[in-house]
């Protein structure tokens, strides 16, 4: 089984470098000094603060393999690629709520760097799948739970 790409921009990639990095170098060694000091307590098979410190270096080191697979895996969208007359991967993709009128600014990046949050939406998301390929003009029609959103592409940007 081959493994799925993870889709990055440059900015999705750095954060992700700096979250392993980070992992690694400072949170490793924190949860470490934690079980040692656990231990120093003396009978570790009572002790709930050993307890915890082990849990937490076991979802730190899976956390640390999940980001290396990722990275492994990562394939950057080329930022001189990104169109602007049609929805591609890092485009920034201006949509106006038909319903409600409001317009909102989306940039459309891989499922692993989605935060609507931060107005980032994946690729494979209701609405990030509807406007891919799409042109200015274009209206799309995404069904959610709460009834079919509708919403025009008015502006594309890198």
């Amino acid at each position: 089984m081959t493994e799925k790409e993870t889709i990055l921009t440059v900015e999705g990639l750095k954060k992700m470098e700096q979250k392993l990095e980070y992992l690694k170098s400072v949170r490793r060694h924190e949860v470490a000094e934690r079980i040692k000091q656990a231990i120093e307590f003396g009978d570790i098979s009572e002790n709930s603060e050993y307890e915890d410190a082990k849990n937490e270096q076991a979802f730190i080191e899976g956390e640390i393999l999940t980001l290396e697979k990722l990275l492994r895996n990562a394939k950057l969208i080329d930022e001189e690629s990104i169109q602007t007359d049609v929805v591609t991967l890092g485009s920034k993709v201006v949509l106006k709520d038909l319903e409600f009128g409001d317009e909102l600014e989306y940039t459309i990046v891989g499922t692993q760097e989605a935060d609507p949050t931060d107005f980032k939406i994946s690729n494979e998301s209701p609405v990030g799948s509807k406007i891919l390929n799409k042109t200015v003009g274009t209206i799309i029609e995404v069904e959610v739970p709460a009834g079919i959103l509708k919403y025009q592409i008015i502006d594309i940007k890198r």
